[in-house]
């Protein structure tokens, strides 16, 4: 994969060289294999190179086609190659050799903007038409690599990653109030409502499954990809099912290992990882390959505290994947001098933006070093897996079954469900209902659990975000989630906004250590295939996530399969990696209160509220509780803002 870069000067001028080679220049902290550039004029086009694929080694980025008059720079890995290889009518004899970025470039003079829509793989890329004077770019459904882009009347700019722009004279850091408002009052995991914004006002990105367009006296940006809602496919029988699942799975898995370098995979005790790693250990076999796998686990010295259905050290859940799969190099890996206040100044350079993940942050950024050492250059992961591969949420589907009254299907899947779990059908029926007829338990809430609003009361007001978070997009400022599954993984695939945090830390810890992150659970046939499954396989006899557990037979131990009552938790142990310097972080956080600057941002008191709360005993158990999230996101954002003016 590639950093690219690339200026267009709308009104005809050259471009600047100390524009582009200051650009360039900034790209330089990242390892590249081949740097590059292209200039035609008044446009300029930048790769800053890491050779993952076969085909990629000492491919030519920017690359300029004379005979059809149209330049490509490109960040891509492109799976579908077999199918455009006969759709574009590609030469036996060049299939084996031709670039990814060859391939967008003949989609391109096909089916010019709608090129994206035949495109499978993680991309961004930029085309210069030069006959039409149009530059055209797209970054992939789920937006796995990012795509940045100042505009001004005279001026288009890209880039993968955004310290570039700041070496243009005309582009300045200035911090966008909207989108900082939006990361302080919203207490989910991600940044912005709205994936064209970043925290920097004349910094924007290209949304995920959109394309743009820039000619000189427009700009236009259009979504190209949306997923298929309703429509079910009918198979005869449950194996049918399983071996449809198994062709699709296994067929992105195998795109995906298409390197010339080591292939690794994360690796925890649950389906998503585990069914990931087994179905690319038997092919890797076949290539005279082994697979690294990673795994998070806690430092020695932790006891772990958490609920019994949850289980915080996965060692001997993987030992169990590990044997039983084969072909696997397993690395168990604790970072024992990691933790997420230690990690913060690493994470703020990398993102080049405020973050919230901070509970990952050190075993994460661990992994990714540590496959660098071993050659990777592919990482797999089942990252969005709960809402494909192995969806099938048993008490949602029996209020569904509930609600439409099929009662004999609703009492055989109870039966079932409680012999599995153990539990008497009374208790299981007490949480279906409430499931199904939750207006008759809303008196049962506590506020105990909402996210303090922490937000300055006048940015609030003055940016309207509360309304926009709550009215327009249905997030509760105080945290409160709708427990629906249904609706859940619905605004998933239809929210733009829950994608971009992964493509962003993917894209840019990817560029840090040449190892790029994917994750076959999220391909668009995979995607587009569990969206049409009907229900009734995800849950079967008293079964969730019933579809991978039948489909994995063979490939996984039992024990991991067909688990139903623990799963594993990662970072539990995090406050204990912070026990020595929790005075420290306490201390820090009392200072930023009286930060004028960031009291503008955040409601003081309420910071102050859960300082008080936490400080004077470091509980394992605050890990997870949203007063060590305040006060970490508190931290995070302050040192951003600071590092940019100091």
């Amino acid at each position: 994969m590639s950093a690219i870069a690339g200026i267009y000067n709308l009104s005809g001028e050259p471009i600047s060289i100390e524009h582009s080679s200051g650009m360039m220049k900034s790209l330089e902290k990242y390892p590249a294999d081949d740097i590059q550039t292209l200039q035609r004029e008044n446009v300029f086009l930048g790769c800053h190179a890491q050779w993952i694929t076969p085909e990629s080694i000492g491919e030519q980025l920017p690359f300029y086609d004379y005979a059809r008059q149209l330049a490509i720079t490109a960040d891509a890995i492109i799976d579908n190659r077999k199918e455009l290889f006969e759709m574009l009518q590609v030469n036996r004899n060049d299939q084996k050799t031709i670039p990814d970025s060859l391939l967008i470039l003949l989609a391109y003079e096909k089916w010019g903007e709608d090129c994206p829509k035949f495109l499978i793989g993680d991309f961004a890329f930029m085309i210069w038409d030069e006959k039409n004077k149009r530059l055209f770019g797209a970054r992939d459904f789920s937006g796995s690599r990012t795509l940045y882009y100042f505009k001004s009347p005279q001026r288009f700019v890209f880039c993968t990653v955004i310290n570039p722009f700041f070496t243009l004279p005309y582009i300045k850091k200035e911090l966008n109030e909207q989108w900082l408002a939006q990361f302080i009052a919203n207490p989910l995991m991600f940044d912005s409502i709205d994936p064209e914004t970043t925290v920097y006002g004349d910094i924007c990105q290209v949304p995920p499954s959109h394309h743009i367009t820039v000619e000189t006296n427009k700009i236009t940006i259009k979504r190209y990809s949306t997923l298929p809602d309703g429509k079910k496919i009918k198979l005869k029988s449950n194996e049918e099912y399983e071996e449809a699942f198994r062709e699709v799975f296994q067929r992105a898995v195998n795109d995906r290992l298409r390197t010339h370098l080591q292939v690794g995979s994360h690796l925890s005790g649950g389906l998503d990882s585990s069914t990931v790693a087994s179905f690319a250990a038997k092919p890797l076999l076949n290539q005279n390959k082994t697979l690294h796998t990673f795994s998070y686990v806690p430092v020695d010295d932790f006891v772990d505290w958490t609920h019994k259905s949850r289980i915080a050290n996965e060692r001997p859940q993987i030992e169990s994947i590990v044997k039983h799969v084969g072909n696997i190099s397993p690395n168990y890996l604790s970072f024992d001098e990691r933790n997420p206040y230690t990690e913060i100044d690493e994470w703020l350079e990398i993102m080049e933006t405020p973050y919230k993940f901070f509970e990952n942050t050190f075993w994460l950024r661990g992994i990714f070093e540590e496959a660098s050492k071993k050659g990777v250059g592919v990482l797999l992961n089942g990252q969005r897996g709960n809402w494909s591969i192995s969806w099938g949420p048993t008490i949602d589907f029996y209020a569904l079954l509930l609600k439409r009254l099929r009662l004999i299907r609703f009492y055989q899947e109870m039966y079932y469900f409680s012999r599995n779990m153990g539990s008497g059908r009374k208790r299981v029926l007490s949480v279906v209902a409430k499931n199904a007829f939750p207006y008759l338990y809303r008196n049962q809430y506590s506020t105990e659990d909402d996210f303090p609003i922490f937000i300055n009361k006048d940015l609030a007001i003055k940016t309207k975000v509360l309304e926009k978070l709550h009215e327009e997009h249905g997030i509760d400022p105080r945290g409160r989630i709708n427990t629906n599954s249904y609706k859940i993984r619905k605004q998933q695939f239809k929210q733009l906004y829950y994608w971009n945090t992964i493509g962003t830390y993917g894209t840019k810890l990817s560029l840090n250590y040449g190892v790029v992150d994917r994750d076959p659970s999220n391909d668009l046939r995979v995607v587009k295939f569990c969206l049409s499954v009907p229900e009734n396989q995800y849950v079967n006899n008293g079964m969730g996530r019933s579809l991978i557990r039948r489909s994995t037979e063979g490939y996984l131990p039992d024990n991991i399969r067909m688990n139903q009552l623990t799963k594993g938790v990662q970072g539990a142990d995090g406050v204990h990696r912070m026990k020595g310097i929790w005075e420290k972080i306490t201390n820090e956080a009392m200072e930023l209160t009286k930060d004028p600057f960031l009291q503008e941002y955040v409601n003081i008191e309420v910071l102050k509220d859960c300082i008080n709360k936490i400080k004077d005993q470091p509980k394992v158990e605050f890990v997870f509780d949203f007063e060590l999230k305040i006060l970490m996101r508190s931290i995070i954002l302050h040192r951003f803002i600071k590092n940019i003016f100091t």
